[in-house]
């Protein structure tokens, strides 16, 4: 089952066409990297489908459900958009943790706000729904392998341990699709194998993922599809093994073949 569907999406910046009818699909469990050179569109691809930027054109779906069309004038409200967001967890390049919390506090935030919405639920059950968001923020913390850091400020931990709390920030709302824009660009060698190993475990807990990323031994070994991107448009879209061992678009062959001798 396809858990999302995107459909001719487009996006300019002014008179710089960057995404020029993106479309494709994604079942549910399944690990899609999109691989592809600076300037193929492959973040602000990711950046549309978390409603980070608004296509310009183009419809995208979740179970079925349509949750983006750019000519629908109740889907492109704010708040529905703000509703839809939640269907996607988002890891950054650059951890992006709020310096002022604790690693708990940076996990809770966000669930804390989202069950303050309902205001008389919030009131009357406060104590209870406080303790059921730290008790799964713990038990995330534990899967990342960082439970002993979370009265830690995000100053006090590696560039490693930054990234894996990013990461379980993002699973606190426990979203359909987990998104994540080149997760290790911004750690050294031996920081990224343990980030790159929270998101191979992650796949074995059959989560839906979407990793824009640079490194291809994790494109070729962990996703089940992948899509590489050039000048806009998905160049090639398939199985990992198809894609990286017989690849046919001459533009992939040559971006393989620099990747693999660097």
């Amino acid at each position: 089952m396809a858990i999302l569907e995107v459909e001719h999406i487009c996006k300019s910046f002014k008179k710089n066409e960057v995404l020029k009818d993106i479309s494709f699909s994604l079942e549910e469990s399944n690990v899609l990297s999109i691989i592809g050179s600076s300037g193929s569109g492959k973040t602000t691809l990711l950046r549309c489908l978390n409603f980070l930027e608004t296509p310009d054109s183009g419809v995208m779906k979740v179970k079925d459900k349509i949750i983006y069309d750019r000519f629908d004038p109740i889907l492109t409200k704010d708040r529905i958009i703000r509703q839809n967001r939640l269907h996607f967890g988002l890891v950054f390049q650059q951890f992006n943790l709020f310096p002022q919390y604790t690693v708990l506090g940076n996990l809770t935030l966000a669930a804390i706000l989202e069950a303050k919405k309902d205001k008389k639920n919030y009131k009357a059950n406060k104590d209870v729904i406080l303790g059921e968001i730290n008790a799964r923020a713990l038990s995330l913390l534990e899967k990342v392998g960082l439970e002993n850091k979370k009265d830690s400020y995000p100053c006090e931990l590696s560039g490693g341990q930054q990234q894996r709390v990013a990461i379980a920030r993002a699973l606190m709302l426990s979203p359909d699709i987990l998104c994540f824009d080149e997760p290790t660009s911004a750690l050294d060698p031996e920081l990224t194998k343990e980030v790159l190993k929270v998101i191979r475990d992650l796949k074995v807990s059959k989560n839906t993922m979407i990793v824009v990323t640079h490194e291809m031994e994790f494109a070729k070994n962990v996703s089940d599809k992948v899509m590489f991107m050039a000048d806009g448009i998905i160049e090639e879209f398939g199985d990992s093994k198809e894609v990286f061992e017989n690849p046919k678009s001459p533009k992939l062959k040559a971006f393989l073949d620099n990747a693999f001798t660097i």
